[in-house]
């Protein structure tokens, strides 16, 4: 499976931007926003708070299906710079706890700690601080290796933590759909849905060979993640630290 020592933290900012406008204009906190361009320019929505998703408002979806869905949506222009200051913020919050820290983007990041450090406390002083010292929310996932951190991360969502302790990994992943694993996306999921592959149980019934026959990499990818498999380091030298907002443009650029 993972290495049995490890303990690693994928903490992820809830609805980030949208966290962060909330914060700064309290009187938007209980009423739907997003953060994107306008529907007359063929907008995209970057991201949305919750009360935005119940009307199934989501991120890169056009703005003007976002505000079919909810007239009264507020929709606000980004500011890169406020957020990249705030997402700094965080990333030195966590820091505090190890210095084995991979930032993935500007609203989540992997933390490796130490074996004699408790996960489910850390994750709980790390949400605690960030709620207190920052005005926003994170949800924290704690499991033996990234693949597993990130997937818990997202299980109690928002402002949540699940650890995924080693005893309890295989389990955990033998009811698991297979759409929860990243890198498996809808297309994939309905060609794997064809063969029967719905959970991760269902496709450890294929041997390594069969799936690497019909799925190339993706079926390398498949066999491992659906046995709690992933041993790949924290990468501390690498700054991805972008924020994903969608440029659109009022008219067709031309190609040249």
């Amino acid at each position: 499976m993972s290495e049995p020592g490890r303990k690693v933290l994928h903490i992820d900012c809830d609805c980030f931007f949208a966290a962060v406008e909330m914060r700064e204009q309290p009187h938007l906190r209980d009423v739907p926003i997003a953060i994107g361009g306008e529907s007359d320019r063929r907008g995209v929505i970057a991201t949305c708070n919750y009360p935005a998703r119940v009307f199934g408002v989501r991120s890169a979806m056009a703005t003007a299906t976002a505000r079919r869905l909810c007239p009264d949506l507020v929709l606000l222009r980004g500011r890169m710079e406020l957020y990249r200051e705030v997402s700094a913020q965080v990333m030195n919050i966590l820091r505090d706890y190890s210095p084995l820290l991979e930032q993935v983007s500007v609203d989540e990041a992997y933390l490796e700690l130490d074996p004699d450090q408790q996960a489910s406390q850390v994750a709980a002083e790390i949400r605690e601080r960030v709620r207190h010292e920052l005005g926003i929310s994170v949800s924290v996932g704690g499991a033996p290796n990234k693949f597993l951190a990130k997937v818990a991360s997202d299980w109690n969502k928002p402002d949540g933590q699940k650890m995924i302790p080693p005893q309890e990994v295989d389990e955990f992943v033998k009811a698991l759909p297979v759409g929860r694993i990243p890198g498996i996306g809808p297309a994939f999921q309905a060609r794997l849905k064809v063969l029967g592959i719905e959970t991760c149980d269902d496709a450890r019934s294929w041997d390594l060979n069969e799936l690497v026959r019909r799925f190339g990499r993706s079926g390398v990818h498949l066999y491992q993640r659906c046995r709690g498999q992933d041993n790949r380091p924290l990468s501390m030298d690498r700054e991805r630290k972008s924020v994903s907002v969608e440029r659109t443009y009022a008219q067709d650029k031309t190609r040249h």
